[in-house]
């Protein structure tokens, strides 16, 4: 068993029945008293960050998250099924979990997903993706970008070369355009 000494950024631990991952730890030594592990752990199902404190020797229970390769197939009520590709069984993923990613999904998209047994605790995007414009906003005078919504229902800013059917790469880290395609 791990010792709260022993916790390094990226660790994920398992603490009253919710799973986190270690953001920073650090060793506080106080003049008088004994010293101590002061730790930011993300909730991994509610992207909370809490700050909490453990003894030197104080055993937390290290877990592993398990990665596997998903593919959308599409929307299911507030679900979104996918496909793992591991073993080809459906996956239902609640878009809680997913966040602010729906907008980027259409069918085929591949992910990488984490998992503690069988709950997911994240999905992580392609960086890139290639999705087609289907309506661009009439820019204002002497406006340097317009607003374009794609076909997966996300809005960013293209350039005002970009017109409806054409198909660009956005970055889905950051919701940007990055080129046309």
């Amino acid at each position: 068993m791990t010792t709260a000494n022993q916790m390094t950024p990226g660790m994920t631990l398992h603490l009253d029945g919710k799973i986190f991952r270690v953001e920073s730890s650090v060793k506080v030594t106080v003049a008088k008293g004994t010293p101590f592990i002061k730790a930011k752990l993300r909730n991994l199902l509610t992207e909370e960050i809490i700050e909490r404190n453990f003894k030197l020797d104080q055993p937390v229970q290290e877990v592993s998250l398990l990665e596997r390769a998903l593919e959308f197939l599409y929307p299911e009520g507030k679900e979104y099924l996918f496909l793992d590709i591991g073993n080809l069984e459906t996956v239902l993923i609640p878009s809680t979990v997913l966040g602010d990613k729906i907008h980027y999904l259409k069918e085929g998209t591949q992910v990488k997903a984490m998992f503690y047994g069988e709950t997911i605790f994240s999905i992580e995007l392609p960086q890139f993706l290639e999705i087609m414009v289907v309506k661009t906003e009439t820019p204002g005078a002497a406006a340097p970008a317009k607003k374009a919504v794609l076909e997966t229902g996300a809005k960013v800013e293209v350039p005002l070369f970009v017109e409806s059917g054409d198909v660009i790469k956005v970055d889905t880290q950051i919701g940007e355009y990055v080129q046309r395609v």
